[in-house]
């Protein structure tokens, strides 16, 4: 049972206010860019940002992949497992990720650089994400 915005009690099936309810938060997502109409395929980025486009931090953390740093936080050039599935499957190790500074930020925040290749210093393709590996953006250089 389920209270009517009126206070008045009405019964739903299980299968109903669950469709309800994702419908709803569907809705809610829809707007924010989450949520596409079909959604986005696993392993598909098809958003991208210019390297200038950038904040400042992502633009000089691009300058220390490419001479293999140094990097300020040990995390940094480690393995990114790509658990989330949003960029292309590629073999464990493929992908690197690295910190963007945040300004304020006392920890190492959001802000991320996913690189993916053989050579760290000369990587096939990077990503930037601000949202903690919820979504990424393609750097195109």
């Amino acid at each position: 049972m389920f209270s009517n915005w009126d206070g008045s009690v009405a019964k739903k099936s299980a299968k109903s206010a669950l469709t309800a309810g994702l419908l709803a938060l569907g809705l809610m997502l829809s707007g924010t860019g989450l949520v596409h109409a079909k959604g986005p395929a696993a392993g598909v980025v098809t958003d991208t940002i210019a390297l200038a486009q950038l904040p400042i931090q992502g633009q000089d953390m691009m300058k220390l992949i490419y001479t293999g740093g140094p990097f300020r936080y040990d995390k940094d050039g480690t393995v990114f497992g790509n658990r989330e599935r949003i960029l292309p499957a590629k073999n464990r190790g493929f992908y690197r990720e690295y910190t963007v500074r945040t300004p304020g930020e006392r920890t190492r925040g959001a802000r991320r650089i996913v690189c993916g290749g053989i050579k760290p210093t000369a990587p096939d393709a990077c990503y930037y994400t601000d949202d903690h590996y919820a979504s990424f953006r393609k750097i195109a250089q």
